[in-house]
């Protein structure tokens, strides 16, 4: 089969490059058509360059980097420096990036490339904030029937917030973003913090990427020794969630995760709860199944993928 045609969407962020990492050492899996960056863990400017870092560091310079919104649809934005510090990638010491960013704005090229490619061809990967394909969809409805899928993380339902007690980061930062885009009628798959806080890199999982000698391995076990104290902090656990990469292992092994087709409703409207991800689990309304919502995952599996796919670049 011929790999599958992805747009990866992100606010790199640690976990967001190793998602990318993932996706370009897998090119008979994956077709990177580009990247687009949104502000959401650090500001635009961090993301577009934290992007373009991580593709020199991969070997990939040729990928196509574009810098999308720099705040939320109608917020002020609200940045996670104190988990992925100030660069968002702190842990390793990277090189500024030689390779350009593109001239044309993310959500034009998201438009474009659904609008020019076989339609059901192209799949939509956010890592971070929604606020770039809500603007693309708002912009341009007609795309929604293009998109072959949607693969974010973002959510909550048993695991609720790590941003507020009701919310996780990504769907908090732009809820009316993430509201467009649920209800946009596309296929959507959800990676939520139920699965996610799952992924934990533990000092084996750690030190098998470091084991790998290469500057791909150790930086990404330089990245993870970095933000792991805090979530080792925050919820005792025995290493740090990787979130996004769980996106980009669904796309290239589904079978290592397991879910279900539900309604998945945003709230915008109440401060205590803004930007929830309202997962009916259970069934208990008769609102439409909009997203398949996982809810567990192989986690050995995931890691030995992953450090094999990082081991080629």
């Amino acid at each position: 089969m011929a790999p599958r045609k992805i747009i990866i969407d992100t606010d790199p962020g640690q976990d967001d490059a190793v998602a990318i990492l993932l996706a370009l050492a897998s090119p008979d899996d994956l077709d990177v058509l580009g990247i687009t960056a949104v502000a959401g863990n650090v500001p635009l400017p961090l993301t577009e360059k934290n992007a373009r870092i991580i593709c020199e560091l991969a070997g990939k310079p040729e990928t196509r980097v574009f810098a999308g919104c720099d705040t939320p649809i109608a917020r002020k934005l609200v940045t996670a420096e104190h988990v992925h510090g100030k660069t968002g990638l702190d842990g390793p010491t990277l090189p500024e990036p030689a390779m350009p960013l593109q001239d044309q704005h993310a959500v034009d090229f998201i438009i474009d490339t659904l609008r020019n490619e076989p339609a059901k061809s192209v799949t939509l990967c956010p890592l971070g904030p929604l606020t770039n394909i809500a603007v693309a969809l708002q912009r341009a409805p007609d795309i929604a029937e293009r998109i072959q899928e949607i693969v974010l993380m973002g959510g909550a339902y048993f695991e609720v917030g790590n941003i507020t007690p009701a919310a996780e980061f990504n769907i908090y930062v732009d809820p009316e973003a993430a509201k467009v885009v649920f209800e946009c009628g596309a296929p959507i798959t959800v990676m939520p913090l139920d699965v996610t806080h799952k992924a934990l890199v533990t000092s084996n999982r750690n030190a098998a990427f470091r084991t790998l000698g290469t500057p791909v391995g150790i930086a990404v076990a330089d990245m993870t020794d970095f933000f792991e104290r805090f979530d080792k902090e925050k919820y005792g656990s025995a290493g740090a969630p990787l979130h996004d990469p769980c996106v980009t292992a669904y796309l290239i092994k589904p079978d290592l995760f397991t879910g279900r087709h539900i309604n998945v409703e945003i709230e915008t409207g109440s401060d205590l709860t803004l930007g929830m991800t309202v997962a009916d689990w259970w069934g208990v309304t008769n609102r439409p199944a909009n997203a398949t919502f996982m809810g567990d995952i192989d986690a050995d599996g995931f890691f030995a993928l992953l450090t094999e796919r990082l081991a080629r670049l």
